[in-house]
């Protein structure tokens, strides 16, 4: 199955390659066709104003094509041809007006157009130069229609020009933010990769190396202290396997921070309902004071992210237990029913409504709100501390186990 995702995706690219081709052949023969109609309308207005016009029938006919088909350079080439063609252009424009008089409209749209795709492009002092001829025209023509021509032409020439800068500066505009918004992210994605190998440098050296004391000195304390009761050797097996497994949590956390990929260090799955009854032993073992599970319901497979969740949030009730109320005895109760799955951790301790000094409790309500879930806490009925928590289960997560 994974040997043809490769094929899939280079037929893919081809075919998304193929559009860009079609899209790029489709907008040169759009960009050749503008030019070449207003180069035959120009033929056609000649050839019906023939009777009108006083002479120069050929010049006009060559004259129309040269203020109409240079707009295809103009329209899809470098600049230096462009500028060159909008200058042709210009220039067939002017001599079918002066001193023919027999400037189309053709060659007017063509004009237009011009002035507006090299304001667009950020040519303007080549548009100005293109509109600046029609003014001296209309100040110095002694013909009254030629000057109204000539104004008439300018004035169209100069909110073109104007639109097209417009666009220019808009376009502009926005390139300029996206590229500081990217510059942006980058600094920040920077400074979050910087953060993230200083808090992993942080839990490396500092953290890290106390948890290696604590199990190296509990397995220390459990081989050489004599006479050492077998239930104080218990305790310090189970606190040295605790900080073990801290530690190969540490490294996993590591991992993650440094986002090293390459490092090549496979990292461990994370821990489920199915390591549940493993994390009340290991609380048991550590507490010395009963710890119980209690699961009703017809147990089901959840989805990875429920169950890291509720796992995470039974190991830190079961941590406040043995900080808060210690010896206590701990009941934790799993339900799962159709549309969530009910945690309850409950100890027998004194209870407090004193807010604790760390941040479990917090996480805990973070980690239940960040799958949907909700989370209370408070003093149980009739005494002891009470977790209760409860994870939504939609039909599609839960899978029957045999």
């Amino acid at each position: 199955m994974t040997a043809g995702v490769p094929g899939r995706e280079r037929d893919v690219r081809r075919l998304v390659d193929a559009g860009r081709t079609g899209l790029a052949a489709a907008s040169r023969r759009a960009e050749l066709a503008v030019p070449v109609t207003l180069a035959v309308l120009s033929q056609a207005e000649v050839l019906l104003r023939s009777t009108d016009l006083a002479g120069g029938f050929a010049a006009l006919l060559l004259l129309g094509l040269a203020s109409t088909l240079p707009l295809a350079l103009v329209l899809g080439t470098g600049r230096l041809a462009r500028s060159g063609a909008a200058l042709a252009l210009s220039l067939a424009c002017v001599l079918s007006l002066v001193p023919f008089g027999g400037l189309t409209v053709a060659g007017v749209v063509a004009q237009l157009v011009c002035v507006y795709v090299l304001g667009r492009a950020g040519a303007t002092r080549l548009g100005g130069l293109l509109v600046l001829p029609y003014v001296v025209i209309a100040l110095g023509s002694h013909e009254q229609l030629t000057r109204i021509v000539a104004v008439l032409v300018a004035t169209l020439a100069s909110a073109a020009a104007a639109t097209g800068i417009a666009h220019h500066v808009r376009s502009t505009a926005q390139a300029h933010s996206a590229t500081e918004q990217a510059f942006a992210d980058t600094l920040l994605e920077h400074a979050a990769r910087g953060e993230r190998a200083r808090i992993a440098r942080e839990l490396h050296d500092v953290v890290a190396h106390h948890i290696s004391m604590i199990a190296v000195q509990a397995e220390t304390a459990r081989l050489t202290t004599p006479g050492l009761p077998a239930d104080g050797a218990t305790r310090l097996l189970a606190i040295g396997d605790t900080a073990r497994t801290a530690l190969t949590e540490m490294r996993r956390l590591l991992g993650v921070l440094r986002e090293d990929a390459d490092t090549g260090v496979q990292r461990q799955p994370q821990p489920g309902l199915g390591q549940l009854l493993d994390l009340v032993d290991a609380s048991r073992d550590a507490a010395g004071s009963s710890t119980r599970l209690i699961v009703s319901g017809p147990i089901t497979r959840l989805d990875p992210g429920i169950e890291v969740t509720a796992y995470r949030i039974v190991q830190e009730a079961l941590t406040n237990a043995r900080r808060h109320a210690p010896g206590a005895a701990v009941d934790v109760e799993l339900r799962y029913g159709d549309a969530d799955l009910a945690l309850r951790v409950r100890d027998n301790g004194p209870g407090s409504t004193a807010a604790p000094s760390g941040h479990g409790l917090l996480g805990m309500r973070e980690r239940a709100a960040m799958v949907g879930g909700t989370l209370r806490t408070g003093p149980a009925p009739g005494g002891g501390f009470l977790v209760e928590a409860r994870l939504p289960v939609t039909s599609e997560e839960a899978v029957a186990l045999p």
